[in-house]
């Protein structure tokens, strides 16, 4: 049939591919492999349908079953996230994995739901709308939750900070992420910002957002009851980001290729914000049965899990689609990736009120539907079905791979490769080191960057960047809230990625403890190359199997993430990149501890023992190596060290404390003097004693379960005692001293704090502007 000029979908004719067309005409042939789908699958779909697709039912298929839709290469791992659960670990979780976003509950009726998600491969085309659509599309995952969103944190990692085209991406992420964030009125309150020559190709953009909401308001996406409507609301559907699922967020870039180039999202962060109210409203009134995001894979994503996580099916006229673009195709309609669009399941009765609460708040909407009792997912286009398929098959049963993995052949002799380069035994060459460390572009002062990003609005945050973890206050009344980290280190889960998923989470877990936060709970973004190869899905495997057991040792689950796969250029993969967030919960954000201290007179402890592990370390990554073994991990240790911060911080036994990991003592030292610019008199010579180490190992090395924290003298008898009843190694290296403003070595040098900060702060604008 052809569509008439004043049809719903517009003026543009083209010959639409209906079911009965498709049964009638075998032997034709679709344009599956452009869309993504390997032959057995397209052959799967054929046998699963009895009968070619439509054209339709192909670009449900092609988006729903790509892998950052359906997981087809990773599934048969992250079941360990489930497996490796314990009844104890449960005992905080409200909803887990499989929803849109986790939610934990943070006492006092309160419950909140974050989720961190990847926007990679767009933001490398188009860096703007690819980073500020990765915004906009966490904070729906959030909004579908029934939560109110309060705040958002960007992880990001871009190639060589002197490589011509990283200003490009730069300038544009960043600016994408500040522009719709700071419209939408949520602070930025963390993240990080990493720069290495392995992301030139594919820098990572990941975003995580969090919300907060009553345990009664909490809403999951499914589409029961039969006769009640299926509605579509916000933004009008466009073509841009048409194919994003099944071809740009998974497979490599290949100039070759055109069409893995198609257009990136565009987004409009008012409407969104508007978006939000409105949905907030219809939750607080009660109106909407189930509600779904509209992100990856588009209207073929929300009615096919809308209709699979019900108790029926679901019929849709696709006719009734509000469009910018009047000549988009059905299939276009069902790809489109427009954002700030919602779909929700209402009943009849509840048809007016819905329809004033879009009125009130100029929310377009369009009624395209109903929940039937028949199982199928049935769409038409102006009264002829062109998809008729069981929604379960599109949405929750597509492939499952047993990808071969193997240790790669060179794994043994990276490991072998130990740092052995030349190592500053002088004062003043130590010195200069640790002013090359602080200007290095992974461990410079990052403010050129958050700056951009508003921390402060809605008045609820607690601590923001640069301080260890994002704080933000839940509850006025209690002053209830909650503590975010994300971490991960590429090169160390280069070295060994079983082992590399266990200290992004140990650090993670680390800086939430430091802030004062009871860590509770996990969330993912696992950032690979190709599952074709077997020694990137060994990378995955390995990182996997590691951090399912890294949960379980500290006894807090995984609530839900994302895999983005694909992360390569030219056949060579990115480091493995586990980004692990932690989410951790205060009685009270009043006694947060922030990441430097300001008090004279405060003693200056070390807590934690310092061993020779420098590979895969900055300094090491500063001098050109990466190689050897990355530093070990006790997560039993780290669980002590957290439940000792955690009680250290709510006793008010410390003003300040801060986690070491990247760039060992120096940056940890220089940091917290730093934050508030008040400098101290540092003693090192009986804790390199102690340990067995000399000045620069005790400066420079990486190794885990250490914090330092600064201690009033009042208080030192009682956090002297309470580390020693636990076992827990400390010693006391110095004193606050706002009189010298500077570092000072005692018996080696003096580092002024003006010369540090100079060095630290200079960086990014020397390469940015």
């Amino acid at each position: 049939m052809t569509v008439s000029a004043d049809s719903p979908a517009g003026a543009k004719k083209f010959r639409i591919d209906t079911v009965e067309h498709a049964a009638a005409t075998p032997d034709t042939d679709l344009p599956w492999a452009e869309l993504g789908l390997k032959e057995d699958e397209y052959n799967r779909v054929v046998e699963i349908l009895g009968r070619r697709p439509t054209a339709a039912e192909l670009a449900m298929y092609s988006v729903m079953w790509s892998e950052h839709c359906s997981y087809k290469s990773s599934k048969v791992h992250l079941k360990q996230f489930g497996e490796k659960v314990t009844e104890k670990m449960k005992e905080h979780l409200l909803v887990g994995i499989g929803e849109n976003a986790g939610v934990v509950d943070i006492g006092e009726g309160w419950a909140v739901t974050f989720k961190v998600e990847s926007h990679n491969h767009p933001s490398f085309v188009e860096p703007y709308q690819g980073a500020a659509t990765g915004v906009g599309g966490i904070v729906r995952d959030i909004i579908s939750m029934g939560a109110r969103p309060v705040a958002v944190m960007d992880p990001l990692r871009f190639g060589a900070i002197d490589h011509p085209d990283t200003a490009r991406l730069v300038h544009g992420i960043v600016s994408g992420i500040g522009g719709y964030g700071n419209s939408l009125g949520l602070p930025n309150i963390g993240g990080e910002v990493v720069f290495d020559s392995v992301y030139q190709g594919n820098p990572l953009v990941n975003a995580l957002a969090v919300g907060v909401m009553r345990h009664e308001d909490i809403r999951l996406a499914n589409a029961s009851g039969v006769g009640n409507k299926v509605v579509l609301f916000g933004a009008r559907t466009g073509g841009d980001g048409i194919g994003g699922a099944s071809v740009l967020a998974s497979e490599s870039f290949d100039a070759t290729k055109p069409s893995k180039r198609p257009a990136v999202q565009v987004g409009d962060p008012f409407a969104e914000k508007v978006l939000i109210e409105c949905c907030l409203e219809l939750f607080k009134a009660s109106v909407v049965e189930g509600i779904q995001d509209l992100g990856a894979a588009g209207i073929s994503c929300a009615t096919s899990e809308l209709a699979s996580n019900g108790d029926g099916g679901m019929h849709v006229e696709l006719t009734n689609v509000l469009l910018r673009d009047p000549t988009l195709t059905p299939g276009e309609i069902l790809m489109s990736e427009s954002q700030e669009r919602m779909m929700a399941v209402v009943t009849p009765e509840n048809v007016e009120a819905f329809e004033a609460i879009m009125d009130k708040w100029n929310v377009e909407y369009s009624w395209l539907g109903e929940v039937t009792g028949t199982g199928r997912l049935i769409i038409d286009w102006d009264g002829e079905t062109i998809v008729d398929v069981d929604p379960k098959t599109v949405a929750h049963e597509g492939p499952v791979y047993h990808r071969p993995f193997h240790r790669p052949e060179w794994q043994d002799k990276v490991q072998a490769d130990a740092f052995a380069g030349s190592r500053p035994f002088g004062a003043e060459a130590i010195k200069a080191s640790i002013l090359e460390l602080m200007a290095s572009p992974n461990m410079c002062d990052k403010s050129w960057v958050t700056n951009q990003f508003d921390r402060y609005v809605q008045g609820n945050t607690a601590l923001a960047m640069p301080d260890d973890a994002g704080v933000i206050r839940v509850d006025e009344t209690t002053g209830l809230g909650v503590a975010i980290s994300t971490d991960a280190n590429g090169r160390y889960t280069y070295l060994n990625p079983y082992e590399g998923a266990r200290l992004a989470l140990a650090e993670s877990y680390r800086n939430v403890a430091t802030s004062g936060a009871t860590p509770l709970a996990v969330t993912d973004c696992l950032n690979f190359g190709s599952p074709e190869d077997p020694e990137v899905m060994w990378q995955f495997a390995e990182a996997v199997r590691g951090l399912a057991d890294g949960c379980q040792e500290l006894g807090i689950p995984v609530t839900g993430g994302n895999v983005s796969l694909y992360n390569q250029t030219g056949g060579v993969a990115i480091h493995p990149t586990p980004v692990v967030g932690v989410l951790g919960v205060f009685d009270d954000v009043a006694r947060r501890t922030p990441s430097g201290w300001r008090e004279d007179g405060q003693a200056i402890y070390l807590m934690g023992v310092t061993k020779d592990e420098l590979d895969g370390s900055e300094f090491a990554n500063l001098h050109g190596h990466l190689g050897g073994q990355p530093p070990a991990v006790d997560l039993k240790t780290e669980k002590l060290l957290g439940e000792l911060l955690v009680n250290a911080s709510r006793d008010g036994m410390i003003d300040a404390a801060h986690d070491l990991s990247e760039g060992g003592l120096a940056a940890a030292l220089s940091e917290m003097a730093l934050r508030f610019g008040v400098g101290a008199r540092i003693g090192l010579d009986e804790v390199c004693e102690r340990d067995g180490v000399d000045l620069f190992t005790m400066l420079f090395s990486e190794s885990q379960s250490r914090a330092l924290v600064s201690v009033a003298r009042s208080e030192e008898v009682r956090f002297k005692d309470m580390c020693s009843a636990r076992g827990y190694a400390h010693m006391r290296i110095g004193v606050v001293d706002t009189e010298i403003e500077a570092l000072d070595f005692q018996g080696r040098f003096s580092l002024p704090l003006s010369e540090l900060k100079e060095a630290h702060e200079g960086t990014l604008p020397k390469h940015f502007g």
